[in-house]
């Protein structure tokens, strides 16, 4: 799926504030729902399992994947919104947060969290502990396409089960590893 999108290359600083060779733009995905449907068929047969009663995707890519899995699969749809994107020096400190008006709702749902693409993970984990706080169950997480494995090895150690159409290889480095940094390449702004 990622094929299809527009890629820059340079050096880009995530949300997570890890740092990346690759930014993929991915305003596009939605625009034409017959053709990411058969992925989002696939991503519900591969949630359903987990019984969610429940899906929640932070605004913007994740949130339109979780309304269209809950039209699927006959459950109910929450979305989170960035609250705060943390300091700039801070690893993985956004947070996100559950309207007010859906928190009540949420309570005892049993939810799967969903990103349209998913490589560190940084709105993901802020959804899960947007959820948690207000007494959710998050019983998986799902991705369209999953990048590398720092999102993988995170939600393992949560014992939260990870299920992706597609995985591929991604490059991820803390900003002390980062080789870019090391060659002096000014980091760019993500945007399209």
């Amino acid at each position: 799926m990622l094929d299809t999108l527009p890629v820059r290359r340079g050096h880009f600083a995530l949300e997570s504030g890890l740092h990346t060779d690759r930014w993929f733009i991915l305003d596009g995905l939605f625009v034409e729902p017959e053709a990411v449907a058969p992925r989002i068929d696939h991503l519900a047969d591969l949630l359903r399992p987990h019984a969610p009663s429940a899906v929640c995707g932070p605004l913007l890519g994740g949130a339109f994947l979780a309304q269209a899995l809950a039209m699927r699969m006959g459950v109910r749809f929450y979305f989170t919104e960035l609250a705060s994107s943390g300091g700039s020096d801070e690893m993985f400190a956004a947070k996100y947060r559950l309207p007010l008006a859906l928190q009540r709702r949420a309570v005892e749902e049993r939810i799967a969290v969903v990103d349209d693409v998913i490589s560190a993970g940084s709105s993901v984990r802020a959804t899960v502990a947007a959820l948690h706080a207000v007494r959710a169950e998050v019983v998986a997480i799902g991705t369209l396409d999953l990048l590398g494995t720092e999102a993988a090895a995170h939600f393992e150690s949560q014992s939260l089960p990870l299920v992706a159409v597609a995985r591929r290889a991604f490059d991820l480095w803390t900003p002390a590893e980062c080789p870019l940094c090391r060659k002096g390449i000014s980091l760019e702004a993500p945007t399209t």
